[in-house]
């Protein structure tokens, strides 16, 4: 009964999963393009950055340096804004609030890549899913005994392998998006901690020099 049930839906065929896969592409396409011009836009030139940020603290331009950061809307610069906005709390609130901040950036960077990668894992079985479908149907209308089934099972055999390598396709370009990605916001994640550090730096000096004069 329970064999009969299964084999009722093997035989609807392939076809659906083929679909699955199709919508997939596309929403795996869509975040691609998405997450790309959202770096694309956000991508910075951090020695320039960080020498500019240098200069403004260099010489106590706190606004100043608050005003540059502002009109950037990298992770790097919301970053670092956020944890100069706190400098009147001292320097261990500020390093709380990077690491706040640095979280919710990573929020904001990951946005989708959940989707890629779970895609990535697990179109090939999809694809695969799809095609032992196609076997189960094609031996089925073999099982019929007419000549004319059985000259299709090859043809339908051949048919069902193409869900798998629609998988195939459908994981690769994903998986690398996934990576690139990845890759990507590490390195920000990176930058923002260096430029952090270069702030935290100059607000314990000014600490020290204030202690020192006390």
């Amino acid at each position: 009964m329970l064999t009969k049930l299964f084999l009722d839906f093997a035989l609807i065929g392939a076809e659906w999963v083929m679909w699955v896969l199709v919508a997939l592409s596309v929403l795996c396409g869509y975040i691609i393009v998405e997450r790309a011009s959202f770096l694309l836009k956000r991508k910075v030139d951090i020695d320039q950055l960080r020498v500019k940020l240098t200069s403004f603290l260099e010489k106590g331009e706190l606004e100043n340096a608050a005003k540059f950061l502002a009109g950037n809307d990298s992770m790097e610069a919301r970053t670092v804004l956020f944890a100069l906005r706190g400098n009147e709390r001292g320097s261990h609130a500020v390093e709380d609030l990077v690491s706040g901040a640095i979280a919710t950036e990573k929020t904001r960077y990951e946005k989708g890549l959940g989707v890629l990668g779970t895609v990535g894992n697990n179109a090939p079985f999809i694809g695969l899913f799809g095609t032992v479908l196609g076997v189960i149907g094609a031996f089925a209308n073999l099982a019929s005994g007419s000549e004319e089934a059985a000259k299709a099972v090859n043809y339908a055999i051949s048919e069902a392998l193409v869900a798998t390598g629609v998988g195939l396709l459908v994981a690769i370009p994903a998986v690398i998006a996934f990576n690139v990605f990845k890759s990507r916001m590490k390195k920000s994640i990176a930058q923002t901690d260096l430029l952090a550090r270069t702030l935290l730096s100059y607000l314990r000096e000014d600490i020290g020099g204030e202690n020192g004069g006390v």
